[in-house]
């Protein structure tokens, strides 16, 4: 149970004072953080369950860390879930039910806009905050979707370009653009290709496929060979994207399939897509079972979309849950416990899924949490240091302090949280100066942190020895975080290789190179060192372009940010013609000019 009688003794005091009323409670360990968030229909008689009688040996691990617990009245159960998932978001509490899976498959958009845009993207919050009308996905296949979208837009003429630009572009010329950069073009002239292109991503092809066939044959009879075996090409993926399925649903409503298997103190959740009457799997995840399997399902449904990393359906199946109407109510979607018929059998083929794959799940995330957690309490051990849950790791990159950059990568309990990530710019520093470097950027990062209340990493690492570890500390004193952040160096030997530790007393620590705490350090170290190095390299050739370009005549602000924005490299621009530069809005004799001036260029 909790930790030690006069804790107890406590705790119990409090339970009494409990009311007996709907609310949300917060269980904290002894540094006050939040470690398990839950609501109850009536609290007392949920918070007093935790500290009587026995429980499984995931709820018992948990009250052994529990040293204090809150809990805030609500009006109703439906206000105590949305309070418990917002402490949740905010806290993201050790015991709690976390979605994990943030892999975010990608969306089709048609823009909103006077003159629509057909686009390809996995930021589907982004594209929510544009309030465009018509979003279709999620699609499993990305090599799939993005085919979609060429194909539509090379059948009909939207808009290509992000922003309209003052002379006809190459997709205009081509025909494939009604040229709203020279055209009078409203609304209203994209109606017809509204329509077509989203009954074709509801299901219904045939009005493409006749298109394409009419514009291969118009091709073929004025002898435009190419084109037409491009187009034919077009129709063989098309009928390759739009495949058959034995379990189908003929409505084309868009559901998401919830189903669960619970098992030795776990449980494994599965969700199937189904978007034009056709399965999409995405892939199960499994946790340890604190709470009520009820509880941590709708909490689990919930999150899913709440994140914004998922777009509500028009329906969700799910299996018989108490208080279930609480989605209904939240997410303003129907809510269908089927029990019968297809939505029934669609229903216990997730069900099934989520059995025959909690076995598999469970190997792998012993597999995972060897390669992880396990590394990670063994580093706490060595360095005497909490757990280090959050880490963030710096690296510079600059080639004698030209295009200075640093980059910050972020690691939750031993893995990689790539949209976390953050790159920086040098703004203080001159020339390869790597203890300053370092200041300016711990800086930047943690004052930020504070400013903005954000929650603080356990562990900084940064890349190098005692320069770097002197430079990091030096601004966490400063910014008296010392006491609240670990820090340690990763060094390397001659071959630019991981060899040990270096800890804020500037003690190296040799680590055994095969195990897999040196695994996991030495790979968090090669993607802090990938993912500086990587934009260390646009940045200096994006300086190293626009240094060139400078030089040359006839090329101002509009004209660079039109090369930079076509062409990474000098030798892209070098390799192009007149006629792309032409199509991009250059002049004849500026373009000429520019390929020559570059082409004698060394």
């Amino acid at each position: 149970m909790v930790q030690n009688q006069a804790i107890l003794d406590k705790i119990k005091t409090k339970l009494s004072l409990v009311p007996k009323s709907p609310g949300c409670y917060q269980m904290y360990n002894q540094d006050g953080e939040i470690i398990y968030v839950g609501k109850a229909k009536i609290l007392q008689n949920r918070l007093k369950s935790y500290f009587t009688g026995s429980h499984d040996a995931k709820t018992t691990r948990m009250l052994q860390d529990v040293v204090n617990f809150e809990y805030i009245i609500t009006h109703s159960e439906l206000e105590a879930f949305l309070l418990e998932a917002n402490f949740i978001k905010k806290n993201r509490p050790k015991y709690n039910i976390l979605l994990m899976d943030d892999k975010t498959y990608p969306y089709i958009i048609l823009t909103s806009e006077e003159n629509p845009r057909l686009l390809y993207s996995r930021d589907i919050k982004k594209e929510f905050k544009k309030k465009n009308k018509y979003v279709f996905g999620p699609y499993p296949n990305a090599k799939a979707c993005k085919d979609i979208v060429e194909i539509l837009n090379k059948a009909y003429p939207f808009r290509k370009c992000n922003h309209i630009p003052k002379k006809k572009c190459l997709y205009a010329h081509l025909g494939q653009c009604l040229a709203p950069c020279c055209e009078n073009v409203k609304r209203s002239d994209y109606d017809e290709y509204v329509k077509s292109t989203v009954r074709f991503l509801n299901g219904n092809n045939s009005e493409l496929v006749e298109r394409i066939n009419h514009l291969m044959l118009d091709a073929s009879n004025n002898l435009r060979y190419e084109e037409a075996i491009e187009y034919r090409n077009l129709l063989s993926s098309i009928d390759t994207i739009v495949e058959k399925q034995t379990m189908e649903v003929k409505d084309n409503i868009p559901r998401d399939i919830f189903g669960y298997f619970q098992k030795d103190g776990l449980i494994a959740i599965q969700v199937l897509h189904m978007r034009l009457g056709k399965i999409i799997e995405r892939k199960g995840e499994i946790f340890d079972l604190v709470e009520n399997v009820d509880d941590a399902v709708l909490s689990y449904i919930y999150q899913f979309y709440d994140q914004g990393l998922n777009i509500l359906p028009k329906e969700i199946i799910i299996p018989y849950l108490d208080e279930a109407n609480i989605l209904e109510e939240l997410l303003n979607v129907k809510v269908t416990i089927p029990i019968k018929g297809i939505k029934k059998q669609l229903l216990d083929n997730v069900m099934n899924n989520a059995k025959n794959n909690i076995d598999n799940l469970k190997k792998l995330r012993l597999i995972e949490l060897s390669k992880t957690t396990l590394p990670l309490e063994e580093l706490a051990k060595i360095l005497n240091i909490k757990y280090p849950k959050t880490i963030e790791l710096f690296d510079n990159s600059n080639i004698q302090g030209a295009s200075a950059v640093s980059a910050m990568v972020k690691y939750i309990d031993g893995k990689a949280v790539p949209k976390e990530y953050r790159k920086y710019k040098v703004k203080t520093v001159n020339g390869p100066d790597d203890y300053h470097t370092m200041m300016e950027v711990i800086e930047r990062r943690y004052k930020r942190l504070l400013l903005e209340k954000a929650k603080l990493p356990s562990l900084i690492i940064v890349d190098g020895g005692k320069t770097q570890i002197k430079a990091a500390l030096t601004i966490l004193k400063k910014l008296k975080l010392e006491e609240e952040i670990d820090l340690i160096g990763l060094l390397k030997d001659d071959h630019h290789k991981t060899r040990a530790l270096m800890n804020s007393k500037f003690t190296e620590i040799p680590i055994d190179k095969k195990s897999d705490l040196f695994l996991l350090l030495e790979s968090m170290q090669d993607e802090v060192h990938r993912f500086a190095i990587t934009f260390f390299q646009k940045t200096h050739t994006k300086n190293a372009l626009t240094s060139i370009l400078d030089e040359i005549e006839g090329i101002g602000k509009a004209r660079k940010q039109v090369l930079q924005a076509n062409f990474e490299t000098i030798d892209d621009i070098k390799n192009t013609s007149v006629e792309k530069l032409k199509a991009l809005g250059f002049p004849k004799n500026v373009a000429t000019n520019l390929l020559e001036k570059l082409n004698t260029k060394k």
